[in-house]
């Protein structure tokens, strides 16, 4: 249970910081990219998939080295990347500030994300389903699922709640975590 409820919670911090991406892609197209609104938008869209891409390396990546070393550990790590990947993101100067490396950045970090994000979920699900119990793999498993949604409806509220009590102009000038 402890290792379920651990992995759970693992799964939820990475969600969470997706979910904050993708609730401010708007926001961050403005701040990290030049141009218009739509187009502005459709590069920090791209950010937020890019992540995606390189998903299936980190996968095999952190499940090859959890095999190697031990999963523990590795989920640890890939939690840790993830939190300095996101915090990061939040260090990047505008566009404003320091042209085209604002974009560069934000897709090196999204690019970390993503990595750390693919090898902590199979790692997690392999976690999962060597302690569990014959008859409650399944169960046990769903769990991870249960901190995905978890972590990206946190995601979502803190972005809704903050925008609510800043306005749009203040995400844009700091909200988004921004210096």
């Amino acid at each position: 249970k402890r290792a379920v409820g651990a992995t759970a919670m693992g799964n939820a911090m990475e969600w969470f910081d997706f979910g904050i991406y993708s609730y401010l892609a708007v926001v961050l197209g403005r701040v990290f990219f030049p141009g218009s609104g739509d187009e502005a938008l459709i590069y920090s869209l791209a950010a937020f998939a890019v992540a995606f891409l390189v998903r299936p390396f980190g996968g095999l990546f952190f499940g090859m080295l959890g095999d190697r070393v031990g999963r523990r550990g590795v989920l640890a790590t890939t939690i840790i990347i993830m939190a300095a990947a996101t915090f990061s993101i939040g260090l990047i100067p505008s566009y404003a500030s320091i042209g085209i490396w604002a974009p560069i950045l934000l897709y090196a970090a999204r690019l970390v994300q993503g990595f750390s994000t693919g090898g902590e979920y199979s790692g997690a699900c392999t976690f999962v389903t060597e302690f569990a119990p014959d008859r409650q793999r399944g169960f046990l498993a769903s769990f991870l699922e249960v901190g995905t949604i978890s972590g990206f409806i946190a995601g979502a509220a803190l972005v809704t709640g903050l925008t609510a009590v800043l306005g749009d102009a203040a995400m844009e000038a700091c909200g988004w975590g921004g210096p």
